[in-house]
């Protein structure tokens, strides 16, 4: 079992004790997600198949901040912003602006990029490392544009 599932089941179990419902209800739907994947694909997942799982998930809370923003929900961004803060728990310490640059400026040399049709390549090389540490489609905008000019 990976180490960050051994540690949800842990933090779930806690939470039960503690009385923490809030915290609990997003822990196992963290839990459900990696179930859903693992059952999807007959697979155990790993550490690093779990970080895609909450990152997936951030992504997801993102958005739904964002909409409802825009519809003037203020107590569904209240939940899912605290939703989105249990699940970054989970995730490694966030990469800087300077780490997030320095990275992309690496892979763009390592790829041997020299277009916007290279972007996939760097992406690829980008993803293993950022997994988890950095919004990923804000990466991608930057790639983009360093390749369009």
């Amino acid at each position: 079992m990976s180490v960050l599932k051994e540690r949800l089941q842990a933090d779930m179990k806690a939470a039960m004790k503690a009385g923490e419902k809030d915290r609990l209800g997003v822990i196992r739907l963290i839990m459900a997600a990696i179930k859903q994947r693992e059952v999807d694909e007959r697979i155990q997942l790993d550490d690093a198949q779990v970080l895609a799982v909450l990152d997936k998930m951030v992504k997801q809370r993102r958005e739904s901040i964002t909409q409802f923003q825009s519809a003037g929900r203020d107590d569904l961004v209240a939940a899912e912003q605290a939703e989105l803060g249990v699940i970054q728990e989970y995730l490694p310490q966030a990469l800087s602006e300077e780490e997030v640059e320095s990275l992309i400026k690496e892979a763009l040399a390592e790829s041997g990029a020299s277009g916007i049709g290279d972007m996939g390549k760097v992406m690829a090389v980008l993803k293993p490392k950022m997994q988890g540490r950095a919004d990923m489609s804000m990466v991608s905008l930057r790639v983009k544009s360093l390749l369009s000019g």
